[in-house]
C-alpha cells in the first residue's frame, strides 16, 4: 500500500511537471513566436537579413523609405534621408534593436499566429508600414547635426501624438553598412544606439524649467521677487558660478538670462522633497512608451545630496540626467495646458494587425505633468525668454516659447565640450509643434548648438506641414 501511495505521488508529480511546462510553451509560443519568426536564421524568410518578404515603409507623405526589390531591401534614394532615419527604420541587421525593421519585422513579413507565413490574401491586413514621420524634417535635422559627435532631435505634434522627427546621430548609410573592427570602433561607438530613445544625458539649464515649476507651485510671491547675481556665490562651502554678473533680475528675467544664482538659491529655499516631488510629477524619473518602445529613465535623486550639490541639482548639473522623447513630452505638455497627448511614430492605418495589438494608434492623453497654472507661468517664461534672449528669428514664421541649456559634462583632448540642448514648443494653431534637440562634443553654448539644430528642423516641419 505504501509504494503504491508512493507511486501514485510520483506519478502526480511528473503530470503536474508536465503541465506546467506545456503551459510555460504555450506562453512563450503566444507571446514570442512572432519575434522568433522575424529571426533572420529563419530559412523561410532568408534574404535581405530575414527580410526578403518584407512589405514597405513610407513616411506621412507615402515617401518610400524601405521596400524590397527581387528579394533584396533597398532604401530611400537620398543618403541623408537613409542616415536620418537609419535608427527609426533600421538596416538589414538586428543591430538597432528598436528600429522597425528589428520591433516590427514579423508584422512586415505578413506574418499570422494563426497562418504563419501563408495567409491566404484574402485575410491579410498588409504587411506595409507607414509612419508619421516627414523625410524632408528629418533631412534638415541630420544636416545640421551632422557636424557634431551625436546628438538627436524630435519634433511631435502634442495635438495628435504624430511624431514628425525623430533623428539620431551617430548614423550609417543602411544602403552600405560598415564593417566595424577594433581599428574603427571609436568612430562608431554608440552607433547602433537611438538617441532618441535610449539615451539620457545631463540637461544643464533646461532642468530649470522644473526649477521654476516648484517655484511657480510652492512660493506665493515668486513673480513679485528679485535677486542680485554678482555671477558667482557660495552656497554650502563651494562656489555655484553664472556665466556672467546679472545683476537685479525677477524670474522671468532669470529664466531668459539662465541665471544659475536664481535657480541654486530657488533649489536650496524649495528643499530636497519639494525638488523631488516635483521631478517625479514631471515625469523625469519615468519612462515612455512611443508606439510599444521604452524610452529610457531620466533621472533626479538628491536623497545623497549635500546643500552644495542641492543648488547644482536646481541648474541643471550634479547627477541629473533626462531623455530626449521625455523633454518633447514634458514640452508638450506645457503647450496643452499641463497634460500631454502621448507620441507615436507608427501611423495606425499602416496594419490592421498592429491596431488590434494596440502598437500604433492615434495619440492617447497621458497623465497631468503639470497643473494648468503652472504651465501658463512656464509658457509665459519660455516666451519670455525667445522673445528677449534668443530672438523669434531663430523660427521665423512660428511663435516659439522654448529653454537652452549646456550640460557641463566631460572634457576633450584640448578644451571643454558640453552637451547642447534646447528644448521647446510653437503655439501656431496649424503648427502645434514640441521639439527637443541635444548636440554632444562642442565647445559651444546649447544656444548655438541644438539651437541651429531646432531652428531648422522646426522651420522645415512648419513647411511641410502647411504645404500638405
Amino acid at each position: 500500500m505504501k509504494r503504491t501511495l508512493q507511486r501514485s505521488w510520483l506519478i502526480f508529480i511528473v503530470v503536474i511537471a508536465f503541465l506546467i511546462g506545456m503551459g510555460f510553451l504555450v506562453i512563450e509560443t503566444v507571446f514570442n513566436a512572432a519575434d522568433w519568426v522575424g529571426q533572420p536564421y529563419n530559412g523561410h524568410i532568408a534574404g535581405a537579413g530575414g527580410l526578403a518578404e518584407a512589405g514597405e515603409i513610407t513616411d506621412r507623405n507615402d515617401t518610400v523609405l524601405a521596400k524590397t526589390v527581387d528579394e533584396k531591401r533597398v532604401y530611400n534614394d537620398d543618403e541623408d534621408v537613409r542616415k536620418a532615419l537609419l535608427h527609426t527604420v533600421g538596416d538589414n541587421s538586428l543591430n538597432i534593436s528598436t528600429a522597425i525593421q528589428s520591433q516590427f519585422r514579423s508584422q512586415l513579413s505578413g506574418y499570422s499566429f494563426i497562418w504563419g507565413l501563408d495567409m491566404p490574401d484574402s485575410f491579410r491586413g498588409g504587411s506595409d508600414l507607414k509612419l508619421t514621420l516627414d523625410a524632408p524634417t528629418c533631412k534638415a535635422a541630420y544636416e545640421a547635426l551632422k557636424d557634431y559627435d551625436s546628438g538627436a532631435c524630435v519634433i511631435y505634434n502634442y495635438k495628435t501624438g504624430e511624431t514628425i522627427c525623430k533623428v539620431s546621430t551617430k548614423t550609417y548609410d543602411p544602403a552600405d553598412p560598415p564593417e566595424i573592427t577594433k581599428k574603427n570602433e571609436k568612430e562608431y561607438e554608440g552607433v547602433y544606439l537611438d538617441n532618441t530613445l535610449s539615451s539620457t544625458y545631463t540637461p544643464g539649464s533646461i532642468f530649470k524649467i522644473v526649477t521654476a515649476a516648484a517655484a511657480i507651485e510652492n512660493i506665493p510671491d515668486i513673480w513679485d521677487r528679485t535677486w542680485y547675481c554678482e555671477g558667482k556665490e557660495e552656497i554650502d562651502g563651494g562656489d555655484v558660478t553664472c556665466v556672467e554678473a546679472h545683476g537685479t533680475v525677477n524670474l522671468e528675467q532669470a529664466f531668459g538670462d539662465s541665471c544659475n544664482i536664481v535657480f541654486a538659491e530657488l533649489a536650496v529655499e524649495l528643499g530636497e522633497d519639494v525638488m523631488n516631488e516635483t521631478a517625479k510629477k514631471m515625469g523625469i524619473n519615468a519612462s515612455f512608451d512611443i508606439s510599444g518602445i521604452k524610452t529610457a529613465k531620466g533621472s533626479y535623486d538628491i536623497s545623497k545630496a549635500t546643500i552644495h550639490q542641492l543648488a547644482w541639482s536646481g541648474v541643471g548639473q550634479y547627477e541629473d540626467k533626462v531623455n530626449p522623447y521625455q523633454m518633447a513630452i514634458l514640452c508638450g505638455a506645457i503647450a496643452n495646458g499641463g497634460t500631454p497627448v502621448n507620441p507615436y511614430f507608427v501611423d495606425s492605418g499602416s496594419s490592421s494587425m498592429l491596431s488590434a495589438l494596440g502598437i500604433s494608434g492615434n495619440g492617447s492623453k497621458g497623465r497631468e505633468l503639470v497643473n494648468p497654472t503652472t504651465a501658463e507661468g512656464l509658457k509665459r517664461l519660455m516666451r519670455y525668454a525667445v522673445e528677449n534672449d534668443y530672438g523669434d528669428y531663430m523660427f521665423d514664421g512660428l511663435t516659439v516659447c522654448a529653454k537652452t541649456g549646456t550640460g557641463e559634462t566631460f572634457k576633450g583632448e584640448d578644451e571643454e565640450k558640453n552637451d547642447g540642448w534646447m528644448v521647446g514648443f510653437s503655439t501656431d494653431e496649424d503648427c502645434p509643434l514640441a521639439f527637443a534637440c541635444i548636440v554632444r562634443g562642442s565647445a559651444e553654448y546649447g544656444y548655438t548648438t541644438a539651437g541651429s539644430v531646432a531652428s531648422a528642423a522646426m522651420q522645415q516641419a512648419a513647411q511641410s506641414l502647411r504645404n500638405k
